[in-house]
């Protein structure tokens, strides 16, 4: 049975999330379902061929808001870490050239996920 990985993320406000997510890192919202109060009980974004699935804090108890870290393959890190820094993304580590052939730059979302950025493709 064929196996493929989806990050979650929380978040307090998902709608602010998307918008972020999409000025930030570049996503497209691929999927929105709201809940019966009107808010996002489940999202998924689109980045690439890829995705990754988010929802309000109300989910669960909260525990999990802002524990997120997400590995994200680009083709420019640079011009990828310029759009970030002009979306107000708060940057962990600038871009780096690794030993192993990519080059990384890490940020965190408004609500404290961790997103790594680079150009090296796992598998």
């Amino acid at each position: 049975m064929p196996r493929t990985v989806y990050p979650i993320l929380q978040y307090r406000d998902p709608r602010a999330a998307i918008d972020w997510l999409q000025r930030a890192f570049g996503f497209e919202p691929a999927v929105v379902h709201e809940s019966p109060d009107g808010g996002i009980g489940h999202a998924e974004l689109r980045c690439g061929e890829h995705r990754v699935m988010l929802s309000g804090a109300a989910y669960d108890d909260g525990a999990h808001l802002g524990q997120g870290w997400c590995y994200v393959v680009v083709t420019d890190a640079d011009a990828h870490h310029a759009q970030a820094v002009a979306a107000g993304a708060e940057i962990v580590s600038p871009p780096t050239d690794l030993d192993y052939g990519s080059r990384d730059y890490g940020a965190r979302d408004p609500e404290g996920n961790r997103w790594s950025f680079g150009t090296y493709a796992p598998g």
